[in-house]
């Protein structure tokens, strides 16, 4: 394909992409249609079916294209962050910050999930963009430096993973101005992570250790 054909092939799914996103913010979800997303971009029907299958293909884009724009955010915040503490609170609040505008379209989205829907952070479909994720989170504990069981040390950055999904699920629910109860819930559970990591080398810790080392196995398979 000419290189001006690619140009303008691309321009019209971020036109298409920016339009959906303006009608999801307006009608929901839920209540958006393939047709309204068409007109809200100017063009017909089967015109932005041809480029997006889907409303769920639409999403996916735009999880793909914020993972690319946070991208840069989130390497800085690791390059100049020295703690595990700052470097998981730098990750977690470039998503806060980034996807704010659209909180309503992330608080619909919550509906899915079941990781049999390809939506759901879980699903096969998004795995990709949870690798690339979760290598955020191993830099963030490589980097570190921290002394942790063995057994333990491999399933960190996805149990920190989890914790981020935990906060994100919070915030898009938090009614409190400015979402403050969340800012809250990171600072006061990210102190208490920190804590517990520092305290996991413990040598009177071992029998825990151990239970916890062959439940993680167990949920995720030999590391």
């Amino acid at each position: 394909m000419p290189q001006k054909a690619i140009a303008k092939s691309a321009e019209t799914r971020a036109r298409i992409l920016e339009a959906a996103l303006r009608t999801f913010r307006e009608r929901g979800f839920e209540g958006a249609t393939m047709r309204e997303i068409a007109a809200a971009a100017g063009m017909a029907t089967g015109a932005a079916y041809y480029y997006f299958e889907s409303k769920e293909a639409i999403v996916m884009a735009f999880y793909q294209r914020a993972q690319e724009e946070m991208g840069p955010g989130v390497e800085e915040s690791l390059a100049r962050s020295r703690t595990l503490e700052a470097r998981v609170r730098g990750i977690i609040t470039a998503k806060l910050e980034y996807f704010l505008p659209n909180r309503p379209l992330m608080s619909a989205l919550t509906a899915h999930v079941d990781p049999t829907h390809p939506l759901s952070p879980f699903s096969e479909q998004t795995q990709p963009i949870r690798e690339h994720d979760l290598a955020h989170f191993e830099r963030a504990v490589g980097e570190s430096q921290l002394r942790l069981p063995k057994n333990i040390a491999p399933y960190l950055p996805r149990l920190l993973w989890l914790y981020q999904m935990g906060v994100l699920l919070f915030w898009v629910y938090d009614r409190s101005r400015d979402q403050q109860r969340t800012a809250v819930l990171l600072e006061k559970t990210l102190k208490m992570i920190v804590i517990g990591v520092r305290m996991a080398g413990l040598p009177f810790l071992r029998p825990v250790h151990r239970l916890a080392g062959e439940l993680l196995e167990t949920l995720y398979g030999k590391a």
